[in-house]
């Protein structure tokens, strides 16, 4: 098995060379990875104490940075190295001023990840929710060097529990102590005879709640909302525009503040193009009065957004997953999204607690908008519903940081 993973890695080292010549994550995922060992040496020359930290995609790295924050303010003297897979995560977090050095990780082949490991020396290693690279788990294993699963999510349906899943069983074996989300991740865990587990709780609920007490007063927002009810979406996409362009076009009431997921030019042109009402984007310099619609071109606002919001609906749930639904949540207000919620306990979570909605189709989703905008004592009890299930949520962090150093 060992041999055909290798192999695997490297046809899709090879494939992924391929679709970077016309794909620009593709190109970014391969370009981000040229002279990695000898900008690692440089970044991390004289690092006695580094702690590493590994996310998949910028998901992940929200779930980790409540303990990575927690670090550098306790113990400063250690050097964090964050590292992502995807182009996603770390383009937005390359500048990310908690960690030392941030870097994408170097393909799981043999070769990089001894010479990885050899040239960091980590004195820790942090992986988050669920990346199982099967040779820098060997490797740190090898070097002796104490392994983490912070946030750590399992399901029946993964590999680990199949009856073929033996070899990909022995990858957990490398873990010195697994920092689970919930009762059923635990029971799994234990099933495969692995006791060295404690039940924690997402971090993302620790890293929401920051956001929440540090968020900006945006005026600006606050202006064009006034004493209109308001909808914001986050990181919508076009399967979701569609639906909500058409929404906005036969109801004028209300304002709606649109963050899609991708703001390149041509996408906010479709979006404006579909909209039959008043609109401006945050970029115009000169302020439109009749504006019912403000569409967000830049990143880093969302988070924020939310606190004028009377409801939110994310993005994602028609297609491939589901964006944070926390960060809306937090701010009391009830939740609405699309279908495909299978691997997303949070969504979940946030039903069973009777402050948010799935929605499957169209009629759904005007019908629940219809409802939060209309019975306002409805959309108030909801969000209080979400409150206090996210104050209820919190404090992973502190259980994992306890348990680890032991203060």
């Amino acid at each position: 098995m060992s041999i055909i993973y290798n192999i695997g890695i490297y046809l899709y080292r090879w494939l992924i060379g391929i679709v970077s010549l016309f794909n620009s994550k593709a190109s970014l995922w391969i370009s981000g990875r040229k002279n990695w060992k000898q900008k690692l040496k440089i970044a991390t020359e004289g690092a006695e104490h580094l702690i590493w930290f590994h996310a998949a995609s910028l998901g992940e790295f929200e779930q980790g940075r409540p303990l990575i924050e927690r670090l550098k303010k306790e113990k400063p003297e250690c050097f964090v190295l964050l590292t992502f897979f995807s182009p996603s995560g770390y383009e937005v977090q390359k500048n990310y001023k908690e960690a030392d050095y941030v870097c994408y990780l170097p393909s799981d082949t043999k070769a990089n990840t001894k010479a990885f490991i050899s040239i960091a020396n980590p004195k820790q290693a942090f992986f988050i929710k669920y990346e199982f690279w099967y040779n820098y788990l060997s490797e740190l294993k090898k070097t002796n060097t104490p392994l983490y699963l912070i946030s750590g999510i399992f399901r029946p349906r993964h590999i680990f529990f199949k009856p073929y899943g033996k070899w990909f069983k022995k990858q957990l074996e490398n873990f010195d102590k697994f920092y689970l989300q919930d009762q059923e991740s635990l029971e799994l865990i234990n099933s495969l005879a692995f006791n060295n587990t404690v039940l924690t709780g997402d971090t993302r609920f620790d890293r929401v709640s920051q956001i929440a007490e540090n968020s900006k007063n945006i005026d600006r927002v606050k202006d064009f909302v006034s004493n209109k009810k308001c909808l914001v979406v986050g990181s919508s996409w076009p399967v979701e525009e569609d639906m909500l362009t058409e929404y906005i076009n036969n109801n004028l009431d209300y304002k709606y503040i649109i963050a899609p997921h991708e703001i390149n030019e041509s996408h906010i042109k479709d979006i404006e193009s579909k909209l039959k009402v008043p609109f401006q984007r945050w970029s115009d310099k000169k302020e439109n009065a009749k504006a019912l619609v403000l569409i967000i071109d830049n990143i880093g606002m969302l988070s924020s957004l939310y606190k004028y919001a009377d409801f939110a609906y994310i993005g994602g749930a028609f297609g491939s997953g589901l964006h944070n639904i926390l960060e809306a949540a937090v701010y009391g207000i009830p939740v609405v999204f699309g279908p495909k919620i299978s691997r997303f306990k949070e969504a979940t979570d946030l039903i069973n607690a009777k402050s948010a909605f799935s929605v499957a189709n169209k009629e759904e989703f005007f019908e629940k908008l219809d409802l939060l905008f209309h019975d306002s004592k409805k959309t108030i009890e909801l969000g209080e519903n979400a409150k206090q299930f996210i104050y209820k949520s919190k404090g992973a962090t502190n259980i994992v940081w306890k348990d680890i150093y032991k203060d």
